[in-house]
């Protein structure tokens, strides 16, 4: 097995909508079992194609003790129910935002041999999949932030892609007395 680069914020495979497979091929599982080994040694709980060069609809996941691969995803069922909690990625290093996702999806796939299968997911392995799945179609997780998160989460973005160094948290404000 080989450890893949992961693309990062600038990489413009990232914004692309990656192609259905049309036939799973032993190729597939190979870059399957490279996108676990990557996803694992970052570390990570999920790995879209694109985020490592391939612009193909396959992402791997790892939750828990469970490990999969997902080819050509759909999502047939989401609940209306929806929960807000933080996210990172691995393309993103750094960053961590609250998002909003459904807590409850349901997919239709392929397995890593090529066979369909439906999943429904609920709590982190659902936000996992809706991650995922954002990223087969260009999407990242700050495209779901709020206007002003958006823009803060591009500001550090911007600043890391030119080499300098987060923006500190503000100061605590205290009161004349604390600084006496």
């Amino acid at each position: 097995m080989a450890i893949l680069p992961i693309r990062t914020f600038g990489d413009p495979g990232l914004r692309e909508r990656a192609r259905r497979i049309e036939k799973v091929k032993p190729l597939h599982r190979r870059l399957a079992n490279n996108m676990i080994e990557t996803m694992r040694v970052a570390p990570g709980v999920g790995l879209a194609g694109n985020q490592v060069g391939v612009l193909e609809r396959i992402f791997v996941w790892e939750v828990e003790d469970e490990v999969g691969v997902v080819v050509n995803p759909a999502i047939i069922s989401r609940s209306a129910e929806v929960e807000e909690s933080d996210e990172g990625c691995l393309s993103l290093p750094g960053l961590t935002y609250p998002v909003e996702r459904s807590i409850e999806v349901t997919i239709e796939a392929l397995d890593e041999r090529g066979r369909p299968f439906t999943r429904t997911a609920e709590g982190l392995l659902a936000r996992v999949f809706q991650h995922e799945i954002d990223h087969l179609d260009g999407i990242l997780f700050v495209d779901r932030l709020p206007e002003a998160l958006r823009r803060e989460a591009m500001r550090e973005l911007t600043r890391m892609s030119l080499g300098l160094p987060p923006t500190p948290p503000p100061a605590p404000v205290t009161s004349a007395e604390e600084t006496l």
